[in-house]
């Protein structure tokens, strides 16, 4: 179930960001400095498509990286708006670091729990 909503919620990311990067500059929504914005939209992207296609870590990596220089690139195509290497750079490097954290965190996860686990079945048998 997590997988799925994962990966809905990786696709629905992806639209969202391919909206605000191609509208006019007059409909694209403002919730913060815009490298702040692009960095934390693609984290996201990154963190919900590798929770949701866990074993395919290379696939969800190309996907990211695709998708910050590709709609990057086609901004170019609106007469309002420009690409920019500089933000295609930070939209990728959020998408690593989401993607990062969407591997390390089950990881640590299970590790933290394991030694609460140890701690605890330890502390019941007599010594």
């Amino acid at each position: 179930m997590i997988r799925r909503l994962s990966v809905v919620a990786g696709w629905l990311v992806l639209a969202f960001i391919a909206y605000a990067t191609l509208s006019p500059i007059e409909d694209r929504p403002v919730i913060a400095h815009p490298q702040f914005e692009h960095f934390a939209a693609f984290a996201l992207m990154g963190l919900a498509f590798v929770r949701g296609y866990p074993k395919h870590p290379l696939l969800v990596i190309v996907v990211v990286m695709a998708s910050a220089f590709t709609l990057e690139a086609l901004q170019s195509l609106t007469p309002d708006r420009h690409g920019r290497v500089l933000d295609a750079l930070v939209k990728a490097a959020g998408g690593i670091c989401g993607i990062g954290v969407g591997r390390l965190a089950p990881l640590l996860w299970r590790d933290h729990f394991h030694r609460i686990k140890s701690a605890f079945g330890s502390a019941r048998r007599p010594g």
